[in-house]
This record gives C-alpha cells, structure tokens and sequence, in this order.
C-alpha cells in the first residue's frame, strides 16, 4: 500500500507536468508557428509539413526510442517515463478535441510574436520542470541522451542542446528566421523555468547515508539505479552502536527515487544531501 501510495505522488506530478505542456504546445506553439526542440520538435515539424496531428506523430516517433531505453537502463528506469510518453500524447489528442470543437482558442498573434513566445516558455518550461523533478521524462531525446550519458559521461544537457539546434536549423524550411529566433526565446525561457523548478539543482547530488541496513540499502541502490555505492564503517559517538555510511553520488533526476530506496529499507536512516558542482567518472563527466 505504501509503494502504492509513493507511485501516486509521482505518477500525479507527471499528469499534471504533461498536461500543462501540452496546453502549451498546442496554445501557444503550434498557434503562432513557433518551433520546439526534441522529438517533440520533430512532431512539429511534421505538422507544418504534412498536418499530422502531434498526438499521433509523438506516440508513434517515442515508441522505438522507449523500447531502446528499455533494453539499454532498464525497466526500472523507463516505468516512469512510460507514464510521460503515453499521458503526453493522450493530454495532446484531448487539446486537438477540445480546439477541433472551438472550446478552447489558442492564443494566437497577429505581428508581435514575443508575448506567445514568453508564455510558450513559461508553459513548456513548467510542464517539463513538474515532470523531469519527480524522475519522469516525456521520452525522445531524454532517452537517447541518458544512454550515451552512461556510455560516454557527455552531460545530458550537452546532448539536448545539440539534438535542439539540429531540429530548429531544418525547421527553416518550414518556417521564417524570425519564428526561429523567437523559438530559441521560447528555449531559453523554458530551461530557466525548468532549472527554477527544479530548485536550482546541479548536475549530480552526494548522498551520505547512516544507516544499520547500509549493505541492503547499497544492494537495492545498485540494482535499481546502476549506481557506484561506497560503505563506510562508522560509529555512534552517543550509543557506541556501529553503523555504516552509505556514499552514492547520483543525477539530479534520481534523487527522489534514492530517497524511496532508503526510506523503504530503513525509515530511520539519516540522510545528507551535498550539492555537487562537477563529477568526474563513470556515468558522468569525463575529461
């Protein structure tokens, strides 16, 4: 019942984080012609270009990308953004309703596009800050990002940006330079949304865990994040009692779901988080 409950307050964020970004899309984006980056921005241009609807093209250009996620982290990994892909593009079709029925008019400009830009930022930013926060993805690029971030150590951010700036260089086909240039406000916007919500957190955390459990709590850490686990003989200055230190340096992304770990194996452990400015090693940087 308690992991039930645990899933719920992610699974809820993740609803709620896909369907503000989806309203964005659909209100703000495609409305005004503007761009996205990810397969998502793929899913864009697909629209301009042949009209497909992006409900359909994002479920159908995630598919094979998930299943290559799911083979390469992990079942583990990909449950959650699993739920990402498929809420998308359900909160997608149920903006084309609602629009196609005109009980929703998107926000449309007719010369200054830099009001449906912000807002488009604001929005996408939100949506996909709510998401990303509570460990889940949208899919697409995310996947193929955390994959060659694990094979080469190249940041996730790195990997997004360059994905980002293809997909907006061929939308020039479709659209003016000057829809592209209030695009990547849109862009910037939204990664200082994202960055906000998610408390300003760096690329990794440091974990120092005290615990009586430590060898179980590394166990089910390594399993289930493919994490390094480091244990640490320690001893209670007051009770004398020996314990282990448990030190696990992990992504952003997967700070909630170590904590779920530990709590689930030893409510009482204490726990300090570190900000960490710059890791080096396998399954992060490497220099």
């Amino acid at each position: 019942m308690n992991r039930t409950l645990e899933q719920l307050r992610i699974i809820v964020p993740i609803l709620v984080g896909t369907a503000i970004y989806a309203f964005g899309l659909h209100y703000f984006v495609l409305s005004n012609q503007l761009m996205e980056g990810g397969v998502t921005g793929i899913a864009v241009l697909l629209n301009y270009a042949a009209g497909w609807p992006l409900s359909i093209s994002t479920l159908v250009l995630n598919v094979p990308l998930f299943f290559l996620g799911w083979k390469a982290l992990g079942s583990g990994q990909m449950l959650y953004t699993l739920v990402g892909i498929v809420s998308l593009s359900g909160f997608l079709a149920l903006m084309e309703q609602l629009i196609s029925r005109e009980w929703l008019i998107p926000f449309q400009s007719s010369n200054d596009y830099m009001l449906a830009a912000l807002y488009a930022g604001v929005s996408l930013g939100t949506g996909l800050g709510i998401v990303f926060r509570f460990g889940g993805t949208t899919g697409g690029v995310d996947i193929v990002a955390r994959i060659i971030t694990r094979a080469k150590g190249i940041s996730i951010g790195q990997i997004i940006l360059s994905f980002d700036a293809v997909i907006i260089g061929i939308s020039l086909l479709y659209i003016s330079i000057e829809k592209v240039l209030y695009t990547l406000v849109t862009v910037f916007i939204a990664s200082k949304i994202i960055d906000f919500i998610q408390d300003g957190a760096y690329a990794a955390k440091a974990f120092s865990i005290i615990s009586e459990h430590g060898a179980a709590i590394a166990e089910q850490v390594t399993k289930e994040l493919d994490r390094g686990v480091t244990l640490i003989p320690a001893k209670g200055a007051f009770s004398g009692q020996q314990k282990e230190v448990v030190y696990c340096v992990v992504q952003r992304q997967e700070t909630r779901r170590l904590k779920t770990i530990v709590r689930n194996i030893d409510p009482l452990a204490f726990i300090v988080i570190n900000e960490v400015h710059d890791v080096l090693g396998e399954g992060f940087k490497v220099e």
